[in-house]
């Protein structure tokens, strides 16, 4: 049986990629913080059938990296696909406001460690030679930047993305970037704040899974309609369109 490595399994993205891949009849190596964040995410999804748990630091430059030596060394299950998603603070700070601490903690968190995740798993991806995909959520503040904080930790994924993409063009990796435009949210607070759930919104990675001609591309999600009617493009040809 497959394994999808979700890195930022225990936020809102990350709770829902767990919940596609165990939908799709696959297993999860989940990257979290501490029991404390397994034990949240249980509660999430409503169950722990199928997850291995694996504590690692992933601001950290060798906290991915770390994971990856126990799978190759068989402590962990081996990996065929990747998730990442880690996200930092989703505040309304203005530009000026931002202090060099604050804006250094929240590049840390929200670019770099999902620079790390990929810098530190694409290689074993690569080696296993076998159908395999990588998957990064980005959001569309990036563009809009209403909140500057969050919209300038977009903008390099953005760029890491395109990069990637051209990169896997031609590897047994397809590589895709999910570009975000609403609020998902776990379950319980969905239903209370009234925005998409989890649970409704795993069908989009379901099907990034299962359908190997989305490769290399965007897939943009500005309404629910969007989950299931995807809506994808090639990342090269949108920069070929500059």
């Amino acid at each position: 049986m497959e394994t999808v490595l979700v890195v930022g399994a225990t936020g809102n993205i990350g709770t829902f990629a767990v919940t596609a891949a165990l939908r799709s009849k696959r297993q999860v190596l989940a990257v979290v913080r501490n029991q404390k964040s397994g034990e949240k995410l249980v509660k999430n999804i409503g169950t722990s059938e199928g997850v291995t748990f694996v504590e690692a630091d992933v601001v950290s430059d060798s906290g991915v990296r770390g994971v990856v030596e126990q799978v190759r060394a068989g402590k962990l299950p081996s990996f065929q696909h990747v998730f990442t998603c880690v996200g930092a603070d989703y505040i309304p700070t203005a530009l000026q406001d931002i202090t060099t601490e604050l804006l250094r903690d929240n590049m840390s968190r929200g670019f770099e460690s999902n620079f790390f995740a990929y810098r530190d798993t694409i290689g074993y991806l690569l080696e296993q030679g076998k159908p395999a995909t990588y998957t990064i959520c980005t959001g569309a503040m990036g563009d809009l930047g209403w909140w500057p904080l969050p919209a300038m930790t977009q903008g390099p994924l953005f760029s890491m993305a395109t990069a990637a993409s051209r990169e896997n063009e031609e590897t047994n990796v397809r590589f895709n970037e999910i570009y975000l435009a609403m609020r998902v949210e776990v379950d319980e607070d969905a239903k209370q704040h009234g925005v998409t759930s989890t649970t409704e919104f795993a069908p989009l990675y379901e099907a990034i899974l299962s359908r190997p001609e989305i490769r290399s591309s965007r897939v943009r999600v500005m309404s629910t309609a969007d989950i299931k009617d995807i809506k994808y493009e090639k990342k090269s040809r949108q920069v070929e369109d500059l």
